[in-house]
């Protein structure tokens, strides 16, 4: 049975590796590796989500809420917008991205993404017959080309992606700048990607209040400590959000999800200390790692790191694979479009697991 043609031309996308993968490989014990490779919370979920999750898990044989009232309210009085500038779905802040596919491209439409940045982008607009167009994160500065973003625009362009801050690089993107880029294109969706707004602690959700064109997307992955339950959600105007809910599965969240999620957004002390914790282990392991000359460390503003590692003589692989040999998963960056074979990331882990990589990765050097 033969595929669309473009089902039939795309390249997989490729995830960081798991903990099991490389337990077996290895012959490591699973509970004694270190994962630096996925941008997860590495302090677990918060208590109210968990015990929420114990207290429901006997109603999972009926439907889940379709509407999530209650949740899109604590979303709105987080967020601090109206309810009816919210978007909830499953499947993390990847269903969001589905969703205005669904929502806003037609086949032969353009998308933008300035490379390096989160690919899957790419990957879920080429399903529905759009082209990606490259723009340029500048490396050397460590900063968006803002330029390259104008020069690529065309009358097919349909959307602007732009991650702040940006996987893998880090950087923040300057609010004036989203601004002059949706003024000057009304008629293109730009798709701001917040999925680590609070270890910036700098968000642009005031933005969609002054531009009927700006769409924010968010996640529980990160900061929030529910990865595993696959819960994302956008801001965006009261017309926008309208539209998508005629394209959004009605049942996309689990009853499990829904109370997970809720819980998490009341537990503001959880919140608050995963942030502060988050940014401890970010400072800690830029300070250590930007001590080894051989290594060239950018700052960040999220919960991971991108390190140059050509000075070292490895290439990412080979780096990645000695230090997987030990226990330590980071992500060797080679399939990122836009970097070349000396480039991994690192996400931050308890100051314990800190101290550990920052041990090993000496080792490894040395």
């Amino acid at each position: 049975m033969k595929p669309r043609q473009i089902v039939d031309e795309m390249d997989p996308y490729v995830p960081g590796r798991s903990q099991d993968e490389i337990a077996e490989e290895f012959n490591l014990n699973k509970d004694e590796i270190i994962k630096l490779g996925s941008n997860e919370n590495p302090w677990g979920p918060s208590p109210m989500a968990m015990e929420a999750i114990e207290k429901e898990i006997s109603s999972i044989n009926r439907y889940p809420e379709s509407q999530l009232k209650e949740l899109v309210a604590e979303v709105a009085k987080y967020s601090d917008v109206d309810e009816s500038q919210i978007i909830i779905g499953g499947d993390g802040a990847d269903e969001i991205i589905d969703v205005l596919a669904k929502t806003f491209i037609d086949e032969g439409d353009e998308f933008i993404v300035p490379l390096p940045s989160y690919m899957y982008y790419e990957y879920l607009l080429q399903q529905y017959g759009a082209h990606p167009v490259y723009a340029r994160w500048n490396l050397d500065e460590n900063e968006l080309d803002v330029d390259s973003i104008f020069e690529c625009i065309s009358d097919k362009t349909k959307m602007i992606f732009l991650c702040s801050p940006n996987n893998p690089t880090g950087t923040l993107i300057k609010k004036e700048v989203l601004a002059d880029i949706a003024s000057k294109n009304p008629d293109i969706l730009i798709v701001v990607d917040e999925a680590y707004f609070e270890y910036s602690e700098v968000t642009n959700k005031d933005l969609i209040n002054e531009y009927d064109n700006i769409f924010i997307i968010r996640t529980l992955s990160k900061v929030l400590g529910l990865a595993g339950m696959r819960i994302g959600y956008g801001l965006a105007c009261a017309e926008i959000i309208e539209y998508m809910h005629r394209i959004k599965p009605v049942f996309s969240l689990t009853r499990l999800s829904f109370v997970a999620a809720l819980n998490t957004f009341k537990d503001k002390r959880y919140i608050a200390e995963s942030i502060e914790k988050g940014i401890e282990s970010r400072q800690y392991l830029y300070d250590e790692l930007s001590k080894i000359d051989s290594l060239n460390v950018f700052p960040s503003k999220s919960n991971f790191m991108l390190i140059g590692v050509k000075d070292t003589g490895f290439t990412a692989s080979e780096l990645a694979l000695e230090l997987m040999k030990r226990g330590i998963i980071v992500r060797d960056c080679t399939s990122f479009k836009g970097l070349d074979e000396y480039w991994i990331r690192i996400s931050i882990c308890t100051l314990e697991e800190d101290e550990k990589f920052i041990n090993i990765i000496k080792e490894v050097l040395n």
